[in-house]
């Protein structure tokens, strides 16, 4: 096995963390105008309760998501009692 090499190894860590801060970012920002739990069906992935999800009409579907994307929904979030 070659020796690694320590500044390319550094370098390579750099990148990794700066992509995956940008998507940290990103999906922050996202987080305050749409749901991150909304899929691109407008179907609720959460697995817990929201007031904004609708009650499907099929048993094992997802919720469609109610809410509107001009809205902040960190305050929607709630443990279903």
């Amino acid at each position: 096995m070659e020796p690694v090499d320590q500044e390319k190894y550094r370098e390579s860590l750099g990148r990794l963390e700066s992509i995956f801060r940008s998507i940290s970012d990103a999906a922050s920002e996202v987080s305050t105008w749409r749901c991150p739990y909304k899929n691109v069906e407008d179907r609720c992935t959460a697995k817990f309760g929201c007031r904004n999800q609708d009650r499907p009409a099929t048993v094992g579907e997802l919720y469609l998501c109610l809410g509107s994307d001009d809205l902040d929904y960190r305050s929607a979030w709630e443990p279903s009692n």
